[in-house]
């Protein structure tokens, strides 16, 4: 049946017409914005997914940038503790050269102070955008990525870099809670007294008998003459020790065949060993060996005369924690700061004191070779002194270079404390360094692999939402030909109705 109210091909040419339009509409869109889904309405869930890692590409641009930043002020940092160590070890250099006699060291000062001041500037001017690593003990995080779990949820990571302080200041003692049971003091007081060992020898004496006594490894033998005794033999022995000039150590008779040697040695003990060769057949004629260090028998060792300051072996160090010794109505103290150990102290309280520059009062800092403890020694050269030691937590801690400031090599005793804490100075440098280094090569590898993340985020997203230019041309082809074709459909659809009017001819 024909009909010229509907014509029911030109519908169907129609919407397959439209149906061409809309693809062709839809490819055009493609080749135009190069993307297969600009919209929501394209594809929700691929979309969706899109815009999620396209926020995180974002993110992870900023982060690129903080790491940047912050590698930047590592950076700075490490030059400046880099620097610092230079100047240190061309001031050790100087030091060295003050330990001669024949130098002129107020010139030799001269040029530490100057290098002091240079190190004060360096540390002062070691900052990026503000930023000063080389100054105070907080930690500076970094923002180094953005983190997204399964479920959505998303966290930023950081990379904690710890300051290194180089500065000389003093610290702030603590108030919190009582360390005095991590470290023990050897005595009440310090004092100039000779520790000594005492030779007893008995009568009974004959002529070629030999008497020997063993000072400091050197052997020393009396032979007795016909006539004499146990006096003769003491004061003999008494000569013979004198007469090595050895260091801090003398020796005196009583006039009753008592020997006394005494030892003002401040950090090195004295091996002692008594003896005796008999002519004939007899008792042990040198009948004891003891003084005021408890030497028994015929062999043993006089103490030397500093007392100490022993550190526990065990017991951990916060930052914060603070030791003091007390010499006299002096009080010197350290205050620790991040990852440092008894050692660390040890040495740290050596400088407080030598810092002070007390007449008569020298320090040394020892390990146990068997133990591993640590010890500060301190010896008196003049009247005695109280002696003692305490600590706190929860104090501010105390620079690395503390101490810097009083380094003066014009005296002897000055160069001599000198030349050790300027080494624990030149270690604190080189570990602010060290740990800079480790830090900014963390950084620089973070910062590396952001890039390649971002790069690879990228790529994943347009392997989802970007349109396929090849396929989209040769749609485009295929769909301008349907175009015309469908043009031609709907003109013929449109054009059947007239054959009805042949009907009415």
């Amino acid at each position: 049946m024909s009909s010229i109210l509907t014509n029911t091909s030109a519908m169907v040419a129609l919407q397959t017409l439209k149906s061409i339009n809309s693809n062709l509409g839809g490819i055009q869109n493609e080749i135009s914005t190069g993307k297969s889904i600009s919209s929501a309405k394209d594809n929700s869930a691929i979309w969706a997914i899109s815009k999620v890692m396209e926020s995180d590409v974002s993110g992870f641009k900023a982060i690129s940038d903080s790491l940047s930043l912050g590698e930047s002020s590592v950076a700075v940092a490490r030059q400046a503790s880099e620097t610092v160590t230079d100047l240190l070890t061309e001031m050790k250099g100087k030091i060295v050269a003050s330990q001669e006699e024949n130098v002129d060291r107020s010139k030799i000062q001269t040029d530490i102070s100057a290098l002091r001041d240079q190190i004060s500037s360096v540390i002062g001017a070691a900052q990026f955008n503000g930023l000063n690593m080389v100054k105070g003990t907080d930690d500076v995080n970094i923002l180094s990525s953005l983190d997204r779990s399964s479920d959505g949820t998303v966290a930023a990571s950081s990379i904690t870099v710890a300051r290194q302080d180089l500065t000389t200041e003093k610290g702030t003692f603590g108030a919190g809670t009582s360390l005095a049971a991590n470290t023990t003091a050897s005595a009440a007081a310090v004092a100039n007294t000779a520790n000594t060992a005492v030779v007893t020898l008995a009568t009974g004496w004959a002529a070629a008998d030999v008497a020997n006594v063993s000072v400091a490894g050197v052997d020393l033998a009396y032979t007795l003459g016909a006539g004499e005794d146990e006096t003769d033999a003491a004061a003999a022995l008494s000569g013979l020790i004198n007469g090595l000039g050895l260091e801090g150590i003398t020796a005196t008779d009583d006039g009753s065949g008592e020997l006394t040697i005494s030892s003002t040695r401040a950090f090195e003990t004295l091996d002692v060993t008594s003896g005796e060769t008999t002519a004939g057949a007899g008792t042990a004629l040198i009948t004891a060996l003891n003084g005021t260090t408890g030497l028994t028998d015929t062999s043993g060792t006089v103490d030397e005369r500093a007392e100490n300051v022993a550190f526990s072996t065990s017991a951990a160090v916060n930052e914060g924690d603070s030791y003091k010794v007390t010499v006299g109505s002096s009080s010197y103290d350290y205050i620790a700061g991040k990852g440092e150990s008894m050692e660390d102290v040890a040495k740290g309280l050596k400088i407080a004191v030598d810092s002070a520059g007390v007449s008569d009062i020298t320090t040394k800092v020892v390990k146990d070779a068997t133990s591993g403890q640590w010890s500060l020694k301190v010896d008196n050269n003049g009247s005695s002194l109280g002696f003692s030691e305490t600590g706190n937590a929860d104090g501010v801690a105390s620079g690395g270079l503390r101490g810097l400031e009083a380094i003066d090599v014009t005296t002897g005793a000055g160069a001599t404390s000198a030349l050790d804490n300027i080494e624990t100075m030149i270690s604190n440098s080189i570990s602010a360094s060290a740990a800079f280094g480790s830090a900014q090569g963390r950084i620089e590898t973070q910062n590396d692999f952001i890039g390649k993340l971002t790069d690879s985020l990228k790529a994943g997203i347009g392997s989802m939402v970007d349109a396929d230019m090849e396929e989209a041309s040769a749609r485009l082809q295929a769909l301008q030909v349907q175009q015309q074709l469908g043009v031609q459909a709907l003109s013929i659809a449109n054009q059947a109705p007239q054959s009805v009017l042949s009907l009415f001819r």
